[in-house]
């Protein structure tokens, strides 16, 4: 089965991902550098979003699947309260970021997401067959990490923007008194 084109992740973050995008972004006005470090932190955002919709999926058949093995007489609607709480995972592996944007089109990512898996809506997953469940959690992980390694670069380039600015400012090519005017205005 052929993968769905990603709306979050696709060509905004291939061209953030290209390897001349920094050199070229660096060389660029201040005001260009702080739009395109906004840009990338959507995108960022995005991919984040997107990235939580398939981990919860996945928790939901991963722990489906569990149970049938396990057979504690318990449906998956009485585990989900456990399977979407934050404390049925594990550690948090992001960057603490402080997010300042929502994600620009959640209802695009849902169906991306719900793409990946015809068929095999929660609301079904205890109806279906073992393989189907292992079939739709291993189309759902191959996306997550692919999706996982596009978020880490939109996050380098995030930094990398940042530390650019930050330098400017260190350096006296920037004023911060006329950042403060221009966000104003603004």
């Amino acid at each position: 089965m052929t993968r769905p084109t990603p709306p979050a992740g696709g060509a905004a973050v291939d061209a953030l991902l290209d390897p001349g995008f920094l050199d070229a972004a660096v060389q660029r006005p201040m005001a260009d550098v702080r739009r395109l470090r906004r840009q990338a932190e959507q995108e960022e955002v995005n991919l984040s979003y997107t990235r939580r919709l398939l981990q919860g999926r996945l928790d939901i058949l991963r722990r489906e699947l569990q149970r049938r093995a396990e057979d504690d007489g318990r449906s998956l609607l009485d585990l989900l309260p456990e399977i979407l709480a934050e404390k049925g995972r594990g550690p948090a592996h992001g960057l603490g970021r402080h997010q300042t944007v929502q994600p620009a089109d959640p209802e695009a990512y849902e169906a991306w997401v719900a793409a990946l898996t015809p068929g095999v809506d929660p609301a079904v997953v205890p109806d279906l067959s073992d393989t189907d469940l292992e079939q739709a959690a291993r189309a759902l992980a191959a996306a997550e990490g692919s999706l996982s390694e596009r978020r880490r670069g939109v996050q380098q380039v995030m930094d990398a923007l940042a530390a650019e600015l930050g330098r400017r400012y260190r350096n006296g090519e920037a004023d911060v008194a006329a950042l403060l005017a221009a966000e104003a205005r603004h």
